[in-house]
């Protein structure tokens, strides 16, 4: 009777034992699952079609022209180095009050050329006439040529500076085209690929589309980075005047003999005018009224004879 008690004391450890063996294997099974599956998710992305299918897909995948990993769109493998630079396009518009503007174009033709730049457009008149002039300057001079202008002699009456960020545009720019030219790699695998002349025709229309495409954005990513890499200064020029010359401008004779030639002419058509209605309007009145006047003057005589004539005598 007492082996039984004293056996019972040996099984609990080896139950323990066991219990915590069987917690082990699942601990160990459920991270090798886990690895496992990281692994098999590493590798899909990277493995080709399976078994004897044809490698290149019927339609070119499209991501809506957004390359993959950075919230940019940059494709590949990008990192916030690639776009630490940020694309800055520049605008200024500045307006002079010059003494002379012919020599103040001159002065900003000096300035541009100073600065690595150039004028891009210039419209001009006479000495006393406004000019416009467009300069092309360095992003990086900007401030620089500002301070140049301000140099110039004569007063700023306008001035307006403009910065706009458009490095995400060309980022986005960018990565369309690298999309657009995988796809175009894949139509010409598959015009190589194609057996029917309708298929090829398909996909070489297609393909053509594409290639439109990507010289159309190029254009545009181009058109970014030359704004981004060159600012743009608008230099309006105004001659100053001293108030005798704006006097003096002011006073035309000849516009005033005008003035006077031109009233005279309007004062006439309007009596004219006025003679025109009275003849077509008023004539038939006058001739109503004349004809009445001419029958109160004939009736006249023979009313104040019958006034006058006696009252014949009555017989008592």
């Amino acid at each position: 009777m007492r082996a039984p008690a004293a056996c019972a004391p040996s099984r609990a450890p080896r139950r323990g034992a066991v219990l915590g063996v069987l917690a082990v294997i699942l601990i160990l099974g459920v991270v090798l699952a886990a690895c496992s599956s990281g692994s098999a998710a590493q590798a899909a992305p990277s493995a080709g079609p399976a078994g004897g299918g044809n490698p290149v897909p019927a339609e070119p995948a499209d991501n809506g022209g957004k390359g993959q990993g950075l919230d940019y769109g940059v494709g590949g493998d990008a990192t916030l180095a690639d776009i630490a630079e940020r694309k800055i396009v520049k605008t200024g518009e500045i307006t002079l009050q010059v003494p002379g503007v012919g020599a103040a174009v001159g002065e900003l033709r000096a300035i541009a050329l100073s600065l690595d730049g150039y004028v891009s457009d210039s419209r001009t008149g006479g000495e006393h006439d406004s000019a416009t002039v467009t300069l092309r300057i360095p992003a990086d001079r900007f401030e620089q040529a500002l301070d140049r202008l301000h140099s110039i002699k004569g007063e700023v009456k306008v001035e307006a500076t403009k910065d706009e960020d458009v490095t995400s545009s060309i980022v986005d720019l960018d990565a369309r085209i690298q999309n657009l030219r995988a796809s175009e790699q894949q139509y010409r695998v598959l015009i190589g690929r194609a057996e029917k002349i309708q298929d090829m025709l398909a996909v070489q229309s297609r393909l053509d589309q594409v290639r439109g495409e990507i010289e159309q954005l190029s254009a545009q990513l181009k058109q970014l980075n030359g704004l981004a890499s060159l600012s743009t200064i608008t230099v309006t020029l105004v001659p100053a005047s001293t108030p005798v010359e704006d006097a003096a401008a002011a006073w035309n004779p000849g516009s005033t003999i005008g003035n006077a030639i031109a009233a005279l002419v309007s004062g006439g058509q309007a009596v004219a005018d006025f003679g025109i209605w009275l003849l077509i309007v008023g004539l038939p009145f006058l001739l109503v009224a004349a004809i009445i006047l001419w029958l109160a003057f004939r009736l006249a005589p023979v009313l104040r004879r019958m006034r006058e004539e006696p009252a014949p005598a009555t017989e008592e």
